[in-house]
């Protein structure tokens, strides 16, 4: 048995597949509807929307199977969303990749299945619509591409859910989204010793700015920090916008630190022209997790906000 590979881009598919909330939560109708759907149409024992963990893969939606997850290890999702195209095995007992898998020679005795990767709003493929059967068949070109339909509807179904959790504006996460990230890395790190910065931003002279030149333009430089947030922090890392001018990232097990970023923001800011003509000028409060004073994420933008504002009376700004 081959166990799936990693995706290269792993850290960031888990972050994102976190972000939105959706492992572990009870069955819903909207789902549940499509599963049973593709389990008529393609006249299979199973159908499943099976979303790729860390260490399992867990159905958001089931039909025709009891269990609720198996092992990433054994997974054919986790083979499936190494690629944007569709996996299919004819039969799995003649595919060296999966004849000795358990699934294959226990229940449910995989001999046919087809895997069409799902995509988050990000871009990320966290798992797949599949199905499975017993028996070993081909699939039609014309039932691979109702299979992708399928699969559209379920990336849509889970992009209405997202869209709580994304500052419209700027397109990074909200304070609720950012929230329920960082808790989640913050009790990844507070189990396994990793170390995690939370930078806190405030942009300043703000007010001065929507004034002067209007909301439409203070939006603008809402969108244009934003970009350069995302730009100068790693993938893995997770940007918020909280509200008004104030955003926040969190790195987890940075080699180099949020200083580092921080300076990259600072040098790229200088190097990138924004549509006014006022100087971007922000301040920021860093604060390190430390799991025996911060209980949650709150915690610590409660302290990091108030290690903002002393840099900012003191006139310590940073501009670009």
């Amino acid at each position: 048995m081959r166990e799936p590979a990693m995706p290269i881009d792993e850290t960031a598919r888990l972050m994102s597949l976190h972000s939105l909330r959706i492992l572990d939560t009870p069955s819903e109708e909207r789902y549940d509807r499509l599963t049973r759907m593709a389990k008529r149409l393609f006249g299979v024992q199973i159908a499943l929307v099976s979303l790729v963990d860390s260490d399992r893969q867990w159905f958001k939606s089931k039909q025709g199977i009891d269990a609720c997850q198996t092992s990433r290890a054994i997974s054919f999702c986790g083979h499936a969303i190494l690629s944007r195209e569709p996996l299919v095995v004819n039969d799995a007992s003649k595919d060296p990749r999966f004849a000795d898998n358990p699934l294959v020679t226990d229940a449910p005795n995989i001999r046919f299945y087809a895997g069409y990767p799902i995509r988050d709003p990000d871009g990320f493929n966290i798992g797949t619509l599949c199905l499975i059967d017993p028996e070993p068949r081909n699939m039609p070109p014309d039932d691979i591409e109702s299979l992708r339909d399928m699969a559209e509807m379920v990336e849509d179904e889970i992009k209405v859910s997202s869209q709580v959790t994304v500052d419209d504006l700027t397109q990074v996460a909200n304070r609720r989204g950012f929230n329920l990230v960082a808790d989640h890395l913050l009790s990844l790190c507070r189990r396994t010793g990793t170390s995690a910065e939370v930078a806190f931003f405030d942009l300043d002279g703000f007010k001065a700015i929507n004034d002067t030149y209007g909301h439409a333009a203070g939006d603008d430089l809402l969108k244009h920090f934003a970009k350069l947030l995302v730009k100068c922090f790693r993938t893995a890392d997770a940007v918020g916008r909280l509200g008004g001018d104030e955003f926040v990232v969190l790195l987890s097990n940075s080699a180099d630190g949020a200083k580092a970023a921080i300076d990259r923001l600072e040098k790229l800011a200088a190097q990138t022209e924004c549509k006014i003509r006022e100087k971007l000028a922000w301040s920021v409060g860093v604060i390190s997790f430390d799991p025996d004073r911060h209980a949650n994420i709150e915690h610590v933008l409660a302290e990091a906000d108030s290690r903002m504002y002393d840099d900012k009376s003191k006139g310590r700004t940073v501009a670009g």
